[in-house]
């Protein structure tokens, strides 16, 4: 049990011996800080103490962007998780086995897979590949060919590459090198809560979900998109697979299936992978600041870059970019309306509450 007389008396002094002891709530703003926060003082009534941040997450406080309270409670492994990925990062040609890099982070191998996952949201083994695969998206424009783009980025074979291309490229090697010429999409449009929705899908999943006014809108954007792919209307009826899809956004859009488990077909850098991974992991019906999420995946200061992460997204829902919002609980930005966030915000909240 915290002394409420020692935490006030700390919060008084601002004491940073006291950071990370505890965590005051300001009920008023919504958010929690260290005791020696600098931000202006929050009237008594309006403060309460937490010994850690769930507890005050529970009470539906956010972190504070100013003070960075989470930075404290932090596993103590993850700077060393943060300092080997800035090593794969650099090297991602090197072998990189598991207890190598364990070794260089001294940690132990179990210690290492589960700390990783948790900092960063991929495996040691995921990361060392989405690194590889980020260096050769740009060898891929720059090299003769592709066997030397792929030897190049650290992969030993070229079928090693093609095995993993529908995961990480969304195409072949060949393909991407061409701009997604061949790539084949058919896309369908369904309405929604929040307007008319088009689904855009390769054989391998969705790559396309995204919202509009018109089909003419959404048809050019999604040719903006992929502008050297095949690109198709539906054919009728729909396959049984895309009927399914449709049939899971539109049933989650209802607030009848919390969970999206969909294929995607999507190109990601690594950073924007962890965090799109990390955005899959908030719960239905919750948000959190984009800070909270440069915080989650292990990069406290990268906020702004978060921010674009969320703003390049293709595949709405699937991808919950709508719920981060900013610190100060403004909405921030959205790529298909404010209206369209907080509706989508306010949809699942009721529904939550609702299902509790």
């Amino acid at each position: 049990m915290l002394n409420q007389d020692q935490c006030w008396e700390a919060l008084e002094r601002r004491d940073r011996n006291a950071d990370g002891k505890f965590y005051v709530g300001v009920l008023s703003t919504g958010i929690y800080c260290r005791p020696s926060c600098p931000s202006r003082r929050a009237l008594p009534k309006n403060i309460r103490f937490y010994a850690t941040p769930k507890e005050a997450e529970r009470d539906g406080l956010r972190a504070c962007l100013r003070c960075r309270p989470l930075e404290l409670a932090r596993d103590p492994a993850a700077e060393k998780i943060q300092e080997l990925c800035r090593y794969v990062e650099a090297h991602p040609d090197d072998p990189h086995d598991l207890a190598d890099l364990a070794a260089r982070a001294g940690l132990s191998r179990f210690h290492l897979q589960r700390s990783f996952k948790a900092a960063v949201g991929l495996t040691p083994k995921q990361y060392v590949e989405a690194c590889r695969m980020r260096k050769l998206k740009q060898s891929l424009r720059a090299s003769k060919d592709v066997a030397e783009a792929v030897y190049d980025a650290g992969f030993g074979s070229s079928s090693r590459v093609y095995e993993r291309a529908d995961t990480r490229l969304g195409m072949t090697p060949n393909q991407y090198r061409q701009g997604g010429r061949g790539v084949a999409i058919s896309y369908a449009t369904a309405e929604s809560p929040v307007g008319l929705m088009m689904i855009g899908a390769t054989d391998r999943g969705l790559c396309f979900v995204q919202f509009g006014d018109d089909e003419q809108e959404l048809l050019a954007a999604l040719r903006r998109e992929y502008p050297a792919a095949g690109i198709a209307a539906m054919t009728t009826p729909h396959p049984a697979e895309f009927r399914n899809w449709i049939a899971a956004l539109t049933n989650h859009l209802a607030g009848n299936q919390p969970k999206l488990e969909l294929p995607l077909d999507i190109q990601a850098t690594a950073f924007q992978m962890r965090v799109w991974n990390y955005l899959q992991s908030i719960p239905y019906g919750e948000v959190q600041s984009y800070g909270e999420v440069a915080a989650g995946i292990g990069k406290p200061s990268a906020i702004r870059a978060v921010a674009r992460a969320c703003a390049t997204n293709t595949v709405a829902l699937a991808i919950p970019c709508h719920r981060v919002i900013r610190g100060t609980g403004e909405l921030g930005g959205y790529r298909w309306g404010l209206a369209r966030k907080r509706a989508l915000i306010d949809l699942e909240r009721a529904k939550r509450a609702a299902a509790g």
